[in-house]
């Protein structure tokens, strides 16, 4: 399982629909949980993004997807990093 750090902005209709619904974030989170993508921690952040969220997926290929099909709808922008454990990082100067 790679990790996977992705930031996130509303889009106008974005923040539309989680002024509707302020549930939707979870809803997303319950849809990419059916894409095999489990989000670990998510935070609301203050700043240039409105969203912090930390997921797990089985490969790059597993988080793109995932990530093209929620931004496809319009609604956010994404930015997504692998995340690389430290000691990993670490042990590969060895």
């Amino acid at each position: 399982m790679g990790r996977y750090v992705i930031i996130s902005t509303l889009t106008d209709d974005g923040a539309k629909t989680l002024k509707k619904n302020p549930g939707r974030v979870k809803e997303v989170n319950a849809e990419l949980k059916d894409m095999d993508i489990n989000v670990v921690d998510q935070y609301a952040i203050l700043g240039n993004f409105d969203f912090l969220t930390i997921a797990e997926a089985k490969d790059d290929t597993a988080i793109t997807k995932a990530v093209v099909e929620i931004i496809s709808r319009g609604s956010i922008k994404t930015a997504t990093y692998k995340a690389i454990p430290i000691n990993e990082f670490v042990k590969s100067f060895k």
